[in-house]
């Protein structure tokens, strides 16, 4: 799964741990150079420091809450040269929390963090897509917003926010900007700290989710993926009985397990 991306420029929010450190290795594994975000300084060193090609990740500490270090991470963006800009919202925190009786600013961070972040990064990365006619955002997501657990309520609701933003996205440059490719991503549960140790590996994961990123078929863009499958979009019955009298093509479902393609 490997490529030319000399003219390619990732951004991974989050990249300190987890999901988002081996998402950045995977991007350097397909020499895709990689804008690792994290607000810890330590971690986003070993994240450097375990890469087996380390000088394709450029370690940016910032918090995406903080609108200030978010401007400060775009201007250092655009002295790289690329054509192709791909951002990877990942950033996510879960602190477990009573909405009732807990202080708001609990519930406040989770929406600052996974939400508001998300949005403010795709914002300023969209000003330089829209400039080259071309991007992808992907925002990774969860179904933690349709069965929310007991003591989740940020957490859930900033991640129902980002699915809705996302269909939003599509809706506001899908006919404009055709080339401008946003997706959800529900990489499944991790073996990650806000996940469980039965979880799959984040490395496997993000294989998935790089690929994911560098795929640029016509049809991709609004789909949601789980893991490496797409997700098959709510029909209605005109919908369905289009479908069956072969007045509109039949769904056709996409999998992540054939190789990364070069971006276009």
């Amino acid at each position: 799964m490997t490529g030319k991306f000399d003219d390619t420029l990732a951004i991974v929010t989050g990249a300190g741990a987890g999901l988002g450190r081996a998402l950045c290795h995977r991007f350097a594994e397909c020499n895709v150079r990689v804008m690792a975000v994290s607000r810890n300084q330590d971690h986003l060193h070993e994240t450097t420091q375990t890469c087996t090609r380390a000088e394709l990740v450029t370690p940016i500490v910032a918090d995406v809450s903080d609108a200030d270090a978010t401007k400060e991470v775009f201007r250092q963006l655009d002295a790289f040269p690329f054509e192709n800009l791909i951002l990877v919202n990942n950033a996510s925190i879960y602190e477990r929390h009573d909405f009732a009786t807990d202080p708001l600013d609990v519930f406040q961070r989770a929406i600052q963090t996974n939400f508001s972040g998300a949005v403010v990064y795709s914002h300023h990365a969209l000003h330089r897509m829209i400039d080259r006619g071309k991007g992808r955002i992907v925002n990774v997501s969860s179904f933690a917003d349709q069965a929310p657990l007991p003591g989740s309520s940020g957490y859930s609701v900033s991640k129902g926010a980002i699915r809705l933003f996302s269909r939003a996205l599509v809706a506001d440059l899908g006919k404009r900007f055709p080339d401008i490719i946003v997706n959800d991503w529900i990489p499944g549960m991790l073996d990650t700290k806000i996940g469980s140790p039965d979880g799959l590996e984040p490395r496997q994961a993000a294989v998935w989710g790089v690929e994911l990123c560098l795929r640029r078929t016509p049809d991709l863009n609004g789909r949601v993926f789980d893991m490496n499958q797409d997700v098959p979009p709510e029909r209605g019955l005109k919908q369905r009985i289009a479908e069956r009298l072969r007045l509109r093509p039949r769904y056709k479902p996409i999998s992540l397990d054939h190789g990364a393609r070069p971006l276009t």
